[in-house]
C-alpha cells in the first residue's frame, strides 16, 4: 500500500468528509475529545461534504470541515500546516462568527448550540501538550460558566510515540495524521472501525486519477506557499543585517539576531 500525505487539503477533505463513511468523522471526533459513554458521538451531519475534483487544475476553497452531531453541537475541523500571524485570533473569529450566525435578530439565545474548534497544527501553537483542550473558564477557580466554545488543538511536532507506544485510539488517530504517508501497511494495532477506514480510504491505490491529480496540484500549492514563506522571512533576515551592519552593531550580535553566517552578512 502506499498511502497519502493526511495534511494534503485534498486528502484531508477526502477521508474526514467522506458523507458514506460518516464512521471516520465520529470516531476521530470522540477520540480526540474523549468522549465516554453517553457523551459519545453517534452521528454526524457533515455541512460540506468532499466531492470529487472535476478539473485538474482544481483549487481548495473550503479550508477547514464542518459537522453537526445528533444533539445540536457544531464542529470545525481544520488543519493548518503553516503558522500564520494572528493565528488565535483568527481561530476565535472563526468560532464565535460561527457560534453568532446560528440565529438571526431577534431569535432566542437559548437556541444557540456549542462551536468545539479541533485544530490539527503542523507546528508548535501552544505551551500545552501535543493534545490539548482550550475553554472559557475563571481564571481562579477553573469553573466553566460560559461553556458553548471549546478548543482542541492537535500540535504534530510535538507528537514523537513510536507505533508500538500507541496504548489508545487518541494517539492512534494522531499517528496515523503524521505518519500514514511512511506507512506501506495498515498497523496490526488498529480496532477501531472508522480509523480502519480511514487508512483504507487513505491508500492511494483506491483514488481516481483526477483525484491524484488535484492531490498531487495540493501539494505543489502547498510548497509554493511555504517557499513564500521562508523567502519572506529570509528576505526580513537580510534587511535587519544589513541596517544593524551599517549602524557599526558587532557581527557576532548581528548573526545571533538574523542567524545568518558570516560570510553572508560580509556580502550585504
Amino acid at each position: 500500500m502506499q498511502f497519502v500525505d493526511i495534511k494534503n487539503d485534498i486528502a484531508f477533505r477526502k477521508i474526514f468528509g467522506n458523507e458514506k463513511k460518516k464512521v471516520i468523522l465520529i470516531s476521530f471526533l470522540n477520540a480526540v475529545m474523549q468522549l465516554e459513554g453517553d457523551n459519545r458521538i453517534s452521528d454526524v451531519s457533515i455541512a460540506n461534504p468532499y466531492q470529487s475534483p472535476i478539473l485538474p487544475n482544481f483549487k481548495a476553497t473550503i479550508l477547514d470541515l464542518r459537522a453537526k452531531d445528533s444533539k445540536g453541537n457544531i464542529f470545525i475541523v481544520e488543519m493548518q500546516v503553516a503558522d500564520v500571524d494572528g493565528m488565535d485570533k483568527r481561530l476565535l473569529y472563526y468560532t464565535s462568527k460561527e457560534y453568532s450566525q446560528q440565529i438571526e435578530s431577534g431569535e432566542k439565545y437559548t437556541e444557540l448550540n456549542p462551536v468545539i474548534f479541533i485544530g490539527i497544527f503542523d507546528f508548535d501553537f501552544s505551551q500545552g501538550n501535543y493534545l490539548s483542550n482550550h475553554a472559557i473558564c475563571n481564571v481562579k477557580t477553573g469553573e466553566r460558566v460560559i461553556k458553548d466554545m471549546d478548543f482542541y488543538f492537535i500540535e504534530l511536532p510535538k507528537f514523537n510515540k513510536k507505533l508500538n507506544e500507541l496504548d489508545n485510539v487518541t494517539d492512534k488517530w494522531i499517528y496515523f495524521i503524521k505518519e500514514a504517508e511512511n506507512l506501506d501497511v495498515i498497523p496490526d494495532n488498529i480496532e477501531d472501525n472508522g480509523l480502519k477506514e480511514a487508512y483504507l480510504d487513505a491508500n492511494k491505490n483506491t483514488w481516481s486519477m483526477e483525484e491524484l491529480r488535484a492531490y498531487d496540484y495540493a501539494g505543489m500549492r502547498e510548497q509554493d506557499g511555504r517557499g513564500m514563506i521562508t523567502k519572506a522571512v529570509r528576505v526580513a533576515k537580510t534587511e535587519i543585517a544589513k541596517n544593524l551592519k551599517e549602524s557599526g552593531v558587532e557581527m557576532n550580535v548581528i548573526m545571533q539576531a538574523t542567524g545568518l553566517t558570516e560570510t553572508e552578512i560580509n556580502d550585504l
